[in-house]
């Protein structure tokens, strides 16, 4: 029995491990747990309201954070639970009889992960004392994996709300109907500009797909917000006369078609069409598409 929970204990472990591999370091932040949790945290608050979908997204990071030092603590307890209360030494006056023989092995756990080191308890078995050290260096790598997570989710977070505020200011100066008055070359330029933006969008959201649940109350800031006007300009140049708008209206609905049908494959958007995905995008974000069909 207390070899299960050993193996058990050795299980939990590399799941967590896993879990802050696959959604920091894999290309594709695939961490399916996590992914889970964040998922959980956001359909939760934004039923709360705006106040509520306000803080998902942080709340969720806190959440997953939480979820993969509770693994650790709780794997490495189950390693520890065999060798409680005879591989430790205590300090005077502390009787290990009096505690619970599990919540002691967490207790010890906790400790160690967090690299407190009260020094009310020493490990004496051979096998633990080998065993603490990389248990505390477990704790330091979640900390670190914290702190590079916040780092590479809200510049992330930046891009996306600047090519919001980009297309909200040419839709304030009716940019799409204006088209064939402004300089060719002007405009060709603009158009490739919000095309590579949109790609950039798109590894945003591959790398760090937590990102996706951070709710901007300005629509301005607002990507599923103000997205419906970079279709409007793509169809408008589309249909121009002059061939370089054209042909940058043509790539422009490329790298639309292209995020829709990511952002329906990863976050499972109904509809078949682009407009019909954004639109539910939107909503997902508490917005209504503002599309011109």
């Amino acid at each position: 029995m207390l070899w299960l929970l050993s193996v058990l204990g050795v299980l939990v472990i590399l799941l967590g491990l896993v879990e802050v591999f696959h959604t920091l370091l894999h290309p594709s932040g695939r961490g399916r747990l996590s992914r889970l949790c964040v998922a959980a945290v956001w359909r939760i608050m934004r039923r709360l309201g705006d106040r509520g979908a306000s803080i998902a997204g942080p709340l969720a990071l806190v959440c997953v954070i939480l979820f993969w030092a509770a693994l650790q603590a709780i794997g490495w307890a189950l390693l520890l639970y065999p060798h409680v209360p005879h591989g430790f030494a205590y300090s005077p006056g502390l009787d290990p009889a009096r505690y619970g023989d599990a919540a002691e092995a967490l207790y010890i756990s906790m400790v160690t992960l967090t690299t407190l080191g009260y020094g009310d308890v020493i490990a004496t078995d051979p096998l633990i004392r080998l065993l603490a050290p990389l248990e505390a260096l477990t704790g330091f790598a979640l900390l670190t994996a914290a702190v590079s997570w916040f780092m590479q989710i809200y510049p992330a977070l930046g891009k996306r709300r600047a090519l919001a505020i980009r297309l909200s200011l040419l839709q304030k100066a009716d940019y799409a109907t204006r088209l064939e008055q402004l300089d060719a070359a002007a405009v060709t330029n603009t158009l490739e500009t919000l095309v590579a933006d949109l790609v950039q969008i798109r590894v945003d959201l591959t790398q760090t797909s937590e990102s996706y649940y951070f709710w901007e109350a300005n629509g301005d800031l607002s990507l599923p917000a103000s997205l419906s006007y970079a279709v409007d300009l793509a169809d408008q140049a589309s249909r121009s006369a002059q061939p370089t708008l054209q042909t940058a209206g043509a790539l422009l609905n490329d790298a639309l078609d292209s995020l829709a049908a990511f952002l329906k494959d990863e976050f499972k958007h109904d509809g078949e069409s682009t407009q019909d995905i954004f639109r539910s995008y939107a909503g997902d974000h508490r917005y209504p598409y503002r599309g011109s069909s």
